[in-house]
């Protein structure tokens, strides 16, 4: 290479999560603008030709993590309510909280949720949730790349109201972030059961007309299932398909209560899914049928769904979470080994969201989103397979470097993008009103019967 460029990364071990799955002992990735320009081996580049350099010292260079679902502003609410069923959680703790968020809440949540992403290695997430532009804005200020949406729903929402301007909503979503460097809009209506079929309908067409995706949850819980079963005489993807809004667009989020013809209907219509499994176990709601999903061609990508429901948003625990639960569900040590989950929090993410095209993997032409780790540590020490060490031994503060679009979001462990400091002490002060308006015990987590 014989021209200047703006970011040279080597010394380390590059895993590009490309189709032949090529490992480059000794690698270094070279990025123009905002692009990756080169991967391959070190003894290729020259450091003087590089603006910027970093020094991966034996570590692991590879694509950022893509978290396909969260609510990323539930950071607001961590740790407020837990050790419940879902409907509990929601209809008594959670909705109700959530009817105190204002614009500003949910931009202070989103910003703390991107730097605790991005420090752990996160360069992309999808969010659905209320006051989404706010959201935008927080990705866009951190430096992060973001699938954002307007979580939408039969009842009045505390940010738009009737489900009308809900629609208009995502429409100046949609206006606004048009052909945005990290920030795409989805239409994101909240499931089969808050949602009735024309609305789904209404936002199926919306993501036809603008090609962007659909993130719906599905499937949630069995309980949730039998509910719609006795309504539509459907199971959830059946009545999705019978009203006609399953397509290669839609991400159905969670997918535990599933059968054959469920996983079928998926894979004949293309639909992606996104996996959960620390917030499917934390509240009880099932193991979904991955395995059964991934042997039938369904693309499957990771996420750690909100910090309410995990309670974290570390990608590394995401993945060991889901190699070991279907391990042990099916009594199979064989099922869902590292590689194939590696790629379901990469690639698989990357195309879930159909992003596959820019992100991902590191390959030539693609945006510059890369993470290095360090592995001169004692539990990663020393390192046979790269691939076991990303998913059964590594975490997020392993993490010393998060590029994102060719920007260094973190740098040495810190973030560069904004006032972590800051971020935090605006949310301590939502943290104190929150507790004040909802009386909580801090022992238990539950309502108090008197003030304290």
């Amino acid at each position: 290479m014989s021209h200047p460029h703006d970011l040279l990364i080597f010394n380390g071990t590059v895993v590009t999560m490309d189709e032949s799955d090529t490992v480059i002992e000794n690698g270094a990735v070279v990025v123009s603008g905002e692009n990756i320009e080169y991967v391959g081996p070190a003894r290729n580049v020259d450091e003087k030709e590089s603006v910027r350099v970093i020094d991966a010292d034996g570590g692991i260079i590879m694509p950022g993590l893509v978290n396909t679902h969260t609510h990323a502003s539930m950071t607001c609410f961590r740790g407020l309510a837990d050790d419940m069923d879902l409907i509990t959680w929601l209809n008594d703790y959670i909705f109700p909280a959530e009817a105190r968020l204002t614009r500003e809440r949910v931009y202070t949540g989103a910003l703390l949720a991107c730097a605790e992403m991005a420090l752990s290695g996160t360069t992309c997430f999808s969010d659905m949730y209320l006051f989404e532009d706010a959201v935008a804005e927080a990705a866009d200020n951190a430096g992060m790349r973001a699938v954002a949406g307007e979580v939408l729903y039969d009842f009045d929402s505390p940010n738009y109201g009737p489900i009308e301007k809900g629609f208009e909503y995502t429409q100046h979503l949609l206006e606004k972030w048009k052909d945005h460097r990290l920030v795409t809009i989805a239409v994101e209506p909240h499931s089969p059961y808050l949602c009735a079929p024309e609305l789904l309908k209404k936002a199926a067409g919306l993501s036809e007309q603008y090609n962007i995706p659909m993130i719906v949850h599905v499937a949630e819980t069995w309980k949730e299932a039998e509910n719609l079963k006795e309504q539509y005489k459907l199971s959830p993807v059946a009545h999705l398909a019978d009203i006609g809004v399953l397509s290669p667009r839609l991400l159905a989020c969670h997918c535990v209560a599933l059968d054959m013809d469920d996983i079928g209907l998926l894979k004949q219509h293309d639909v992606k899914v996104s996996h959960n499994p620390e917030s499917n176990m934390k509240l009880a709601s099932g193991i979904a049928p991955v395995p059964e999903l991934l042997d039938a061609g369904v693309c499957v990508g990771l996420g750690t769904d909100g910090p309410t429901s995990n309670n974290n948003l570390d990608m590394f625990m995401e993945m060991d979470s889901a190699a070991k639960i279907h391990k042990v569900s099916t009594m199979d040590p064989t099922i869902m080994d590292a590689g194939k989950v590696l790629r379901m929090a990469t690639i698989d993410a990357a195309r879930a969201l159909g992003l596959d095209g820019e992100i991902g993997s590191l390959e030539t032409g693609k945006k510059a989103d890369i993470i290095v780790l360090d592995t001169r540590k004692p539990h990663l020490t020393p390192m046979y397979n790269v691939y076991s060490h990303l998913v059964y031994a590594a975490s997020g503060h392993d993490v010393t470097h998060t590029i994102v679009n060719g920007n260094p979001v973190v740098k040495d462990g810190k973030l560069t993008t904004f006032d972590l400091n800051r971020a935090i002490g605006d949310m301590q002060r939502i943290a104190e009103d929150i507790r004040g308006l909802h009386d909580w015990d801090g022992g238990t987590g539950r309502r108090s019967r008197q003030k304290r």
